[in-house]
């Protein structure tokens, strides 16, 4: 997906990504990258050749990426030395931070972790420790963030306009539903057993629903559910 994405972003200036790790510790890529999603003019070398003009440049870089994403040292999970060395994990964070940031609508799967393994010279011999890193974000943890959405707020905010807000969704409700011959009075009574909503489902997605697969008129709590 990230490589799909650099190189759609960057198809007018002729660069293709083949991998990750290979073509992006040189800072040429970022570069391009950074310029064309920020509008931004960098002042260093279009291309870098030696290991000491690389680290430059990469610096600036990764200095202009932290400012307009507003991100402290202490939040960095990359640095030019990390990038420099082909470090894919870095690369990978800077990636989707700078995607995360630049094309919200990306569609970054949620939840992709790797298995770190760090081992560690020690005077009592080589230390081992495993570890669990995200790359995209923990889905549960986001949502436990921010369990607050746009009707917690109308409720809690602005209950006086809920009634408004009601009447629209009914005009859609019944705009789709009428056709079937139904009309919607009550939210919260009619859509309780399950059927308007499995109705307008298939009105909305274009298909018809198998009568045998649900009970259009549910007698029981165990036939709604």
């Amino acid at each position: 997906l990230l490589i799909d994405w650099i190189n759609t972003t960057l198809k007018e200036e002729h660069i293709v990504v083949r991998s990750l790790e290979e073509d992006l510790y040189d800072g040429l890529v970022l570069h391009h990258l950074l310029e064309n999603l920020a509008s931004l003019k960098l002042d260093v070398d279009k291309i870098a050749l030696t290991e000491k003009k690389q680290r430059q440049k990469l610096s600036v870089i990764l200095e202009a990426v932290a400012k307009c994403l507003q991100l402290e040292e202490s939040q960095l999970k990359w640095s030019v030395e990390s990038i420099l060395t082909k470090d894919l994990l870095s690369t990978l964070h800077l990636l989707v931070a700078i995607a995360k940031h630049f094309e919200p609508n990306l569609a970054m799967p949620p939840n992709v972790q790797v298995e770190t393994i760090t081992i560690e010279n020690t005077s009592r011999g080589l230390k081992t420790v495993n570890a669990v890193e995200y790359i995209t974000e923990n889905k549960e943890n986001l949502e436990a963030q921010s369990q607050d959405d746009a009707f917690d707020e109308l409720f809690s905010r602005a209950p006086d306009k809920l009634v408004a807000v009601k009447k629209v969704f009914l005009q859609f409700v019944n705009q789709h539903v009428g056709k079937l011959g139904l009309s919607v009075k009550d939210i919260e009574s009619q859509f309780a057993d399950g059927v308007i909503l499995l109705l307008l489902i298939g009105q909305l997605e274009g298909y018809f629903l198998n009568l045998r697969d649900f009970y259009l008129t549910p007698a029981s709590t165990t036939e709604m559910v």
